[in-house]
């Protein structure tokens, strides 16, 4: 798979002291550096996917509604579009390793504003937290795709690029095991049980399901914190960034101008929103064809498809080799309309299937993208990226539409016409740019 960030060239600092030697992977002096940095990969996924557990737990600990759940990831993409630019004008005035750190502090913080807020059982206060998880991880992800490019040989930045978005998948199959074990307790009542209880009783359950994310979130906090004062002891390449209109309207208009670019941004916003739309209310989805299925049980399925993700992301790369870029996202877009249908129609286990597969199908989609749209920019691809991070307001938009849809219409099978359309999109998005060459 094509790098999906500019290369940032490495600081004549370093030049003779052994960065970007030919030939290395990682450079002799920054292999530590490298496993804490490739590590935020793995953070980032796991405050993602941990929402989608999230929707579900707070529809039982706060008493609301999939179109009010829905507006966690709102807020979450909300986060990362807002702080896209920001975090990239900080890394230009101080460096990738300030970013990081600022990152992983908001991350920390955020975090930790969980145990409070789960006493509050307030929801405005889970959302605040989340706001500042997502700005954290936007930080981190704003620094980390093109930072790890300088850890080594920069004809071999791509495998260590896909070597980092191995372990980004790993987070996002661990997190709904992690979630679903630690943050669902396994006590599940109907809306029938639920109105028959006395006021105390359903107050103290309400109580004890917030309270399941505080553990959780404070060992998140614990585990970020740590990976913090690592990041902070230890020497990291140094890299001048390159100069662009970063911040000037002109130049910001100019880029959208570019048929790729302008085209990739769409597209990344209608993909976002499919992926997270599918993947918030997958446990929801999977209750909804099967009510006696645990939640838990349903959790893991949402693993199970991402793993397929993870693994996608592998086959897709060796694909890569034979087939062009454009056609394979063409493909994989095409595949998963299919899917969103069989979803809509099929009975039971069959449906669920349906929507598990959608992982695999999606995996190479997001850094295709990306790289479909920065990869005739020269120095000017730092601004078209944080352009393209910031098309992930998708995932704010649709996880709201899709739950007032499923309260709407009733159920969620419907609703999945939502991320047929984005797939649809995505794919005609592909044909365009493959017809351009």
């Amino acid at each position: 798979m094509p790098s999906a960030t500019p290369l940032p060239p490495i600081d004549a600092d370093d030049a003779g002291n052994g960065a970007d030697p030919g030939g290395a992977f990682i450079t002799p002096g920054y292999r530590i550096g490298f496993m804490l940095v490739v590590s935020l990969f793995f953070l980032w996924a796991i405050a993602n996917n941990f929402n989608d557990i999230l929707i579900r737990q707070f529809q039982k600990a706060l008493d609301l509604n999939r179109a009010q759940a829905g507006f966690i990831q709102f807020v979450f993409y909300v986060g990362y579009f807002l702080m896209a630019l920001p975090a990239g004008l900080l890394m230009r005035r101080f460096g990738y390793k300030a970013g990081i750190l600022a990152g992983l502090s908001l991350y920390a913080v955020g975090a930790l504003l969980f145990y409070p807020a789960a006493e509050l059982r307030d929801y405005a206060a889970f959302l605040a937290a989340l706001f500042v998880i997502a700005s954290g991880a936007a930080f981190l992800e704003t620094a980390a795709n093109p930072y790890i490019v300088a850890f080594g040989d920069r004809a071999r930045a791509s495998q260590r690029l896909n070597l980092a978005q191995a372990f980004n998948g790993f987070g996002g199959f661990l997190a709904p095991i992690i979630g679903g074990t630690f943050i669902f307790s396994g006590i599940e009542h109907s809306s029938a049980a639920l109105t028959a209880m006395p006021p105390a009783a359903l107050d103290a359950y309400r109580l004890g399901e917030a309270r399941m994310v505080q553990v959780p979130y404070l060992v998140l906090a614990a585990v970020v914190i740590a990976i913090g004062a690592a990041i902070a002891v230890t020497r990291l390449p140094k890299v001048v960034g390159g100069r662009t209109q970063a911040g000037s309207a002109g130049g910001i208009g100019a880029l959208l101008r570019v048929p790729a670019l302008r085209g990739a941004v769409a597209a990344q916003f209608f993909y976002v929103g499919a992926q997270v739309g599918i993947w918030s209310f997958f446990v929801d989805f999977v209750k909804d064809i099967r009510p006696e299925t645990p939640e838990r049980t349903a959790a893991y399925l949402l693993s199970a498809s991402l793993i397929l993700f993870m693994a996608g992301r592998f086959v897709g790369a060796a694909l890569m080799h034979r087939v062009r870029s454009t056609t394979l996202l063409a493909a994989y877009a095409a595949a998963n309309v299919a899917l969103c249908a069989v979803a809509m129609v099929a009975p039971g286990d069959l449906a669920i299937g349906a929507l598990i597969l959608t992982g695999f199908f999606m995996s190479i989609m997001f850094p295709t993208i990306f790289a479909l749209g920065v990869k005739d920019l020269g120095t000017a691809a730092t601004l078209g990226s944080s352009l393209i991070v910031m098309a992930i307001i998708g995932g704010a938009i649709f996880p709201p539409l899709m739950g007032w849809v499923s309260h709407a219409v009733g159920g969620l099978r419907i609703a999945m016409l939502a991320p047929l359309a984005c797939f649809a999109i995505v794919g005609l998005y592909a044909r365009r740019v493959g017809e351009r060459g």
